[in-house]
């Protein structure tokens, strides 16, 4: 078995050798930016008491809820434009008619906690519940 072993290492050694090149590629200086920037770190970390750590975070605008609307469109419409994994679509008076019959609490309940493929809160982390429940309520009434 361990000779097994060595020849599988030994081919594998073979394989990048041979593949290997001792050719640099040139890159133009354009291309080279662009390889930088898509290769640039996403952030950085930082330290309390670190410059950047201390640099003033812009607060959130607060104007209030968002709209049914603006949820839907913002989170919803992924897979109830598309239909995707199985997901009625807005507007489809049929495929809505049965879960429209079971209340909105069971609805929302399903919207919020998420069921079967639908994930909670339909991905939409930074929701609230009243606006989970304005997007539910949007989505009843353009399929009725």
């Amino acid at each position: 078995m361990s000779q097994l072993k060595s020849w599988g290492v030994l081919l594998i050694a073979a394989v990048l050798v041979a593949c290997g090149s001792d050719k640099q590629t040139e890159y133009s200086a354009e291309q080279e930016k662009a390889i930088a920037e898509r290769i640039a770190p996403a952030g950085a970390l930082a330290m309390e008491g670190d410059p950047i750590a201390s640099a003033p975070v812009a607060a959130p605008s607060n104007s209030g809820p968002r709209s049914g609307e603006d949820i839907y469109k913002k989170s919803c419409f992924a897979c109830h434009a598309t239909g995707a994994a199985g997901a009625p679509k807005l507007g489809d008076a049929g495929a809505w008619a049965d879960r429209i019959a079971q209340g909105m609490d069971t609805l929302n309940d399903h919207a919020w906690n998420g069921f079967k493929t639908m994930p909670a809160k339909g991905n939409c982390f930074d929701c609230s519940e009243e606006e989970i429940q304005a997007a539910v309520q949007y989505i009843v009434d353009g399929s009725q």
